[in-house]
């Protein structure tokens, strides 16, 4: 039975069903039992009720029926030992892994059909695990048995609530449903240095890759960085140089593709990158620049001067970090841009319109998710996230295993770990929703988190590199544990190792048994860029992420060009080279700190403070292209 006309013979058979519940006088309400209760972060404040006439375009998730087959096969085709390596998954083959059971379907369906909400209300994802509503506030109310509220973090407002029922019938049924629980993005946080991507300003004269500092003599292979690299600023010949990509000779540009993301109302102007390649990469062409700008949910690229509110704000700063960096090191691959949901103008109370009452990745990811496979970008990287129990455990998981339905499909996922070490002095503390009181312990970033993504530690200082960390500033980057999810398999041996070095070390602050992050480090520290027409000095994890994507970019320009697949999810193939000490180079000075601590130092081998280390591209490519098709040599080849 084709999906459009199974689905309305479904939704016919509920209505029917509806028809005779209500005539027999029974009701679901006497039912229904909390699904969820989150708290809400301490830095948002209620504000009221939300208002009456408000509207909320409600997301419902239904249980994923094999996603734990899809977990597996993801493993298989990232893994370079198992047979089916490089085989990525159909975006069709993944919708029949991840759809709900039909039983799901029509029992949420018969609920809002229940509820007053009929089929023309409703749409589907493509798989059927997402239904979606809009509706008024009142509607969800009575719907979810909540309560929503205004709630304010700086100039910020969301309509949110701190929990929800569902019927208990439903409870199996549903994962999530948002917007309701989560506080995703908290912009106090980023003013107050605690946010994981902020972008520091410095003055251009500050020297801080002192060669001096260096530990050891430079390596034979990087003879000619004390030419390449400054004492005051990263540019795109430094990184070329200290990552060996310099003499790599681009021939995929056809096929290849890379990706980043904007939110918040970042933007990537071009007039800014052209005066950026022009001054850094004078061997690009004059439309080096250029690149393919998307919206979604009303997310915008200006191409226009900065306006004053934006230039206050920093708008624009971080997006052009992004893009100036991976044209900088992967130009000519061409380069997609992402921006999902606008930021309005401050919030006037004669003009109510709370900011960001949508969850930007789920409408990024559905949008991805819908995407057919030949428009999905090789490797995307991203300068966004939180802190992990600042979102409700299901929405972060549903969120997680969105990012591995990318993956199965050969999408590359990249994140920055963030920017305050284990946790910014004296915001240490976390609750997990079970009514204990706040107890102290480390941050943990998300979606770094995440076991599908793959997360990128800042570095500084040349040869060696040592975890990116000043104090002064207020950076240090990030590392940690996961108190949702647990550790991956191709974890083990290097964490555990890891774990037992430290001994009782911060014993109590953090899971030794969740998923660890970062996977690898980068540069982060003190890249020159322009913005609005100048030239600035940033800092952050999120000049590390779109250094390590455009890096894999080149990975997979070496793969495409001999007709191979791109290497789609990482980690199962970094933390494999790893264990073998191959493809990066080890970072073992400095640490994460924070929490008025220590934190996590680094260490030979994996560690918590710059994961494996730092690329070394020809490594890298020599290692993808000579392993990759050793145990099946000719799966790839139609026969």
């Amino acid at each position: 039975m084709p999906l459009a006309t199974g689905l309305a013979a479904r939704l016919l058979s509920a209505f029917v069903l509806i028809s005779a519940v209500t005539s027999s006088g029974l009701s679901s309400r006497s039912s229904y039992t909390i699904k969820e209760k989150h708290h809400v972060p301490r830095n948002w404040a209620r504000v009221s009720r939300a208002p009456v006439d408000y509207e909320i375009e409600l997301h419902i998730g239904l249980r994923q029926a094999r996603f734990d087959e899809l977990d597996q096969r993801l493993f298989e085709v990232s893994s370079p030992s198992h047979l089916h390596y490089g085989k990525h998954l159909s975006a069709e083959e993944v919708q029949k892994l991840i759809a709900p059971h039909d039983e799901s379907v029509d029992l949420v369906v018969e609920w809002l059909f229940e509820n007053g909400i009929k089929e023309d209300l409703l749409s589907f994802s493509q798989s059927r695990d997402w239904i979606s509503t809009t509706l008024p506030i009142t509607k969800v109310e009575s719907l979810l048995s909540t309560e929503y509220h205004l709630f304010q973090d700086d100039d910020t407002f969301v309509v949110r609530t701190s929990e929800f029922w569902l019927p208990a019938h439903l409870h199996e049924h549903v994962d999530c449903v948002q917007p309701t629980t989560s506080f995703f993005g908290s912009p106090s946080a980023s003013k107050k240095r605690n946010h994981k991507y902020i972008i520091l300003e410095h003055p251009e004269n500050t020297e801080i890759l002192l060669r001096s500092e260096a530990a050891s003599p430079i390596s034979a292979h990087r003879l000619d960085i004390q030419n390449a690299c400054n004492a005051s600023d990263v540019t795109p010949l430094c990184l070329q140089t200290l990552y060996g990509t310099k003499d790599y000779k681009i021939q995929s540009s056809a096929t290849n593709s890379m990706a980043l993301t904007n939110y918040l109302g970042q933007f990537n102007n071009r007039s800014d990158i052209s005066l950026f390649l022009s001054q850094y990469r004078p061997d690009i062409p004059p439309d080096g620049w250029d690149f393919t700008s998307l919206s979604i949910a009303g997310g915008l690229n200006p191409q226009t001067p900065a306006t004053t509110w934006q230039i206050d704000h920093g708008k624009g700063k971080e997006g052009n970090l992004d893009a100036q960096v991976m044209l900088g090191l992967a130009y000519p691959t061409p380069l997609t841009v992402y921006s999902t949901l606008g930021t309005p103008p401050p919030f006037k109370p004669t003009a109510f319109a709370p900011n960001n009452t949508n969850e930007p990745y789920l409408i990024w990811l559905n949008y991805m998710l819908a995407l057919p496979d030949s428009q999905l970008p090789k490797v995307i990287s991203t300068s966004y996230g939180d802190i992990e129990h600042t979102l409700p455990p299901a929405y972060a998981r549903r969120v997680c295993n969105s990012f591995a339905q990318l993956g199965a499909r050969g999408v590359s996922l990249i994140f920055g770990s963030g920017d305050s070490g284990v946790g910014t002095n004296g915001t240490c503390h976390t609750n997990h929703n079970d009514g204990a009181p706040e107890t102290p312990e480390f941050l943990t970033s998300f979606p770094d988190c995440c076991p599908y993504v793959t997360s990128v530690g800042g570095t500084m200082g040349l040869d060696p590199e040592r975890v990116a960390e000043h104090e002064a500033k207020k950076f240090i980057s990030g590392g940690g544990f996961s108190h949702y999810f647990p550790r991956p398999r191709w974890q083990d041996n290097a964490v555990r190792k890891y774990v037992s070095a430290l001994g009782g070390l911060h014993k109590g602050m953090y899971n030794p048994d969740g998923a660890a992050y970062p996977d690898v480090s980068a540069q982060g520290y003190q890249y020159a860029i322009i913005w609005n027409g100048t030239k600035h000095l940033v800092d952050g994890t999120s000049a590390s992420a779109p250094t390590f994507a455009a890096i894999i970019a080149l990975v997979n320009d070496a793969l495409m060009a001999e007709g191979k697949p791109a290497l789609g999810f990482l980690n199962p193939w970094i933390w494999g080279m790893g264990d073998k000490g191959r493809g990066f180079v080890d970072v073992t000075l400095g640490n994460s700190r924070g929490c008025n601590g220590t934190g996590f130092p680094a260490a030979s081998g994996w560690d918590a403070a710059s994961g494996w280390g730092t690329p070394w591209f020809p490594a890298l490519k020599d290692i993808a292209l000579g392993e990759r098709f050793r145990s099946q040599k000719a799966w790839y080849i139609n026969w």
